[in-house]
């Protein structure tokens, strides 16, 4: 247990100055990091799950599809934040050996969200309400 706490934590990869450690650690404990991953892990999957059965709404269930699906891949995504602090995250995702993985990761919301919303008439800003298209 000890070294998946020190590989998460990113500690055993290189010794880093005071300072530097300092900034970088979060500030929450082990129970809470794994409290926080499991619930916004599950919500995720919930919201995935919302997604994918609002499909078969008639009329506007692409739109909530995709608005569902992607804040559910959003939400588990975010989830090991808590495992690991959001810049060692932001860090280790922009690392030229991931940096691809990352892009095909990220990429598909804004492929899922643009045309579902374009076919409906409305653009959808999560966490607002729909705009109407002006085209």
């Amino acid at each position: 247990m000890d070294k998946l706490k020190k590989v998460l934590s990113g500690q055993d990869a290189e010794d880093r100055g005071g300072l530097a450690e300092i900034i970088e650690t979060p500030s929450l404990s082990w129970g809470t990091r794994i409290k926080g991953f499991a619930a916004c892990f599950a919500i995720g999957i919930v919201f995935s799950l919302m997604g994918t059965f609002l499909l078969w709404v008639p009329g506007k269930g692409l739109v909530l599809f995709a608005a569902f699906y992607t804040l559910g891949n959003i939400a588990s995504l975010g989830s090991t934040i808590f495992l690991m602090g959001p810049m060692k995250q932001l860090k280790r995702m922009f690392e030229p050996t991931r940096l691809i993985a990352t892009i095909v990761m990220l990429m598909p919301f804004p492929l899922l969200l643009v045309p579902s919303s374009h076919l409906s008439g409305y653009f959808f800003i999560p966490g607002s309400a729909q705009v109407p298209l002006l085209l």
